[in-house]
């Protein structure tokens, strides 16, 4: 590429190239790798602060996206995607969202000329939509769809032969089962038990015997034949159609021809592209089918679940309404600034998609939730029933540093290679992945798989953790506690408002750990406030 003259230079400084067509080094004064593109220049000349833009950028957005899952949600096939939700977690439309920005800004306001280097073919076509902007070769679309297409069909082909087989396996749990009462809608959690204990609802299935448990879709049939010795436990599975799992294979979210030829349209297409490439649609699909089909057979009076807003979450609200059954959704975790999917914004129906009352874990909380503009007449605190005992680990600096890895793999693998990095003689790791997430990694004499959780340990001289509660229990039991902040994804922050972590990133994390102290005393009963069995029994006990 000719180096720009002077004259140029000053309408166009911004340069969208994939990293196999990168220009000579003196054509540009500064480089930016996005969304997990990997970055090459001298020593010193990649745009400095990356997770620290990023996460402003996605702050900037939030709204953006908010009102475009309200436009997204009323569509017909919405419920078989995430993005439509704004669910952070597990979409990356925002991310993709706050990336743009960030590069539109840069070429609004960064007077140096600076290199994009962006491999993601969708983002990069959305970003050669912006003005001023000089544009290489982009990178090949249509393998990288044709594979997903193909993967995607497989694999909801996949699932729809285990949906189907497991249907008839589970047919069991429909025999003799007593119609109406109240239940709690579950996940298969590791630390659930036939014996009564739930890894979300504690040991409230022992303190009110009365209840059942309801399998979500996504345990497993072998998890669910285990838990279901216990009794009173049954799977939603057994409630699916065969006739319904022969059509998974083609459940696939489209977006609406308004946003895949918008402002926006490549951001959409790859959002209907790589939650297509998967077997997520069948899933949803699944959930929403089950949960109607065992609401109309079962007539339960009141369901309660682990609420986080998504969108099967907000189907069976509708269906729940439609048949008279009370519902309840219980915020079991933390709601930070950047969850977008506990919002009602981007609710359709507004607050008609949500749970009839929300219990939260603590006043922090709730507050969240208020300030969202969820009224405070359909929320109660009812306590931490998960974290129902304070961790009681002590501070030593001569300790190891407790790692928290997140759901999310990409950032788990860049908090790894960031400890790997700077373990040495007389800092020691221990890491533990997330229990729904595990994560892979090689362990060495300074880095080693933790043996439990947070909780289990004796004593830690820091934790670093990311998207994770671990990060907020961590807090409340007053230990030196660092947020990691990826530079190649949004690293969500989870923490409330009013609490606020140091944050580090993989070319920090040695400085900032020698730096950690023991932060103020948090009370903890503003954000893990003790479980309160009579809010529960009053709103979960029938006549």
């Amino acid at each position: 590429m000719t180096a720009p003259t002077v004259e140029s230079a000053r309408e166009t400084r911004i340069f969208i190239r994939h990293s196999h067509d990168l220009p000579a080094g003196h054509e540009y004064g500064i480089w930016i790798a996005i969304a997990g593109a990997r970055g090459r220049g001298e020593a010193g000349k990649e745009l400095d602060n990356i997770p620290a833009r990023l996460e402003a950028a996605f702050s900037d957005i939030a709204s953006d996206w908010l009102e475009l899952g309200r436009e997204m949600g009323s569509e017909p096939t919405a419920p078989l995607s995430h993005t439509p939700a704004c669910a952070t977690n597990v979409s990356d439309f925002g991310e993709m969202l706050a990336w743009t920005r960030i590069i539109d800004d840069l070429v609004a306001e960064d007077a140096r000329r600076v290199l994009v280097i962006c491999d993601d073919p969708w983002l990069f076509r959305q970003l050669a939509t912006l003005s001023n902007v000089s544009v290489g070769a982009a990178p090949s679309l249509w393998r990288r769809r044709s594979g997903l297409f193909v993967r995607g069909y497989l694999a909801r082909l996949v699932y729809a032969i285990r949906a189907a087989r497991d249907t008839v396996v589970l047919r069991k749990h429909r025999v003799g089962l007593k119609k109406g009462g109240t239940w709690l809608h579950v996940y298969g959690h590791p630390q659930s038990t036939a014996a009564g204990r739930d890894g979300y609802f504690g040991d409230l299935p022992q303190q009110i015997p009365a209840l059942w448990r309801l399998l979500h879709v996504d345990c497993q049939r072998a998890r669910a034949l285990e838990l279901s010795e216990g009794g009173k436990i049954v799977s939603l599975r057994a409630w699916g159609s065969l006739f319904n799992a022969l059509l998974l294979p083609f459940a696939r979210w489209r977006p609406a021809r308004s946003h895949s030829t918008g402002p926006y349209k490549w951001l959409f297409r790859r959002a209907a592209a790589l939650e297509g490439g998967t077997a997520q649609p069948a899933a949803l699909r699944w959930q929403i089918l089950c949960q109607k089909a065992w609401a109309q057979d079962v007539s339960p009076e009141i369901v309660a679940w682990p609420w986080e807003n998504h969108s099967w979450e907000r189907q069976f609200v509708t269906v729940s309404q439609e048949l008279g059954i009370r519902t309840l959704g219980y915020q079991h975790s933390v709601i930070g600034g950047q969850m977008l999917n506990y919002s009602p914004r981007s609710c359709p129906a507004g607050l008609g998609s949500l749970p009839d009352n929300i219990f939260c874990t603590g006043q922090s909380t709730l507050d969240q939730l208020v300030g969202w503009g969820i009224p405070e007449a359909r929320l109660a605190i009812g306590g931490a029933l998960r974290f129902s005992s304070p961790a009681q680990v002590r501070y030593d600096p001569g300790s190891p540093v407790f790692v928290a890895l997140p759901f999310d793999h990409r950032i788990a693998a860049e908090m790894v290679s960031a400890v790997m990095d700077c373990a040495e003689e007389g800092r020691i790791f221990l890491v533990r992945d997330h229990p729904m997430t595990p994560f892979e990694f090689g362990s060495n004499q300074y880095v080693r798989r933790a043996d439990g959780p947070l909780t289990m340990q004796k004593s830690v001289s820091a934790v670093l953790y990311a998207a994770t509660t671990v990060g907020l229990e961590a807090l409340v039991a007053g230990l030196p506690t660092l947020r990691f902040r990826s530079g190649s994804r949004l690293s969500i922050d989870i923490m409330p408002a009013g609490l606020n972590v140091p944050a580090t990133d993989s070319r920090s994390l040695k400085t900032d750990l020698s730096r950690a102290s023991c932060p103020a005393p948090v009370e903890r009963g503003r954000v893990f406030a003790e479980a309160d069995l009579t809010t529960w029994r009053a709103c979960l006990q029938t006549v």
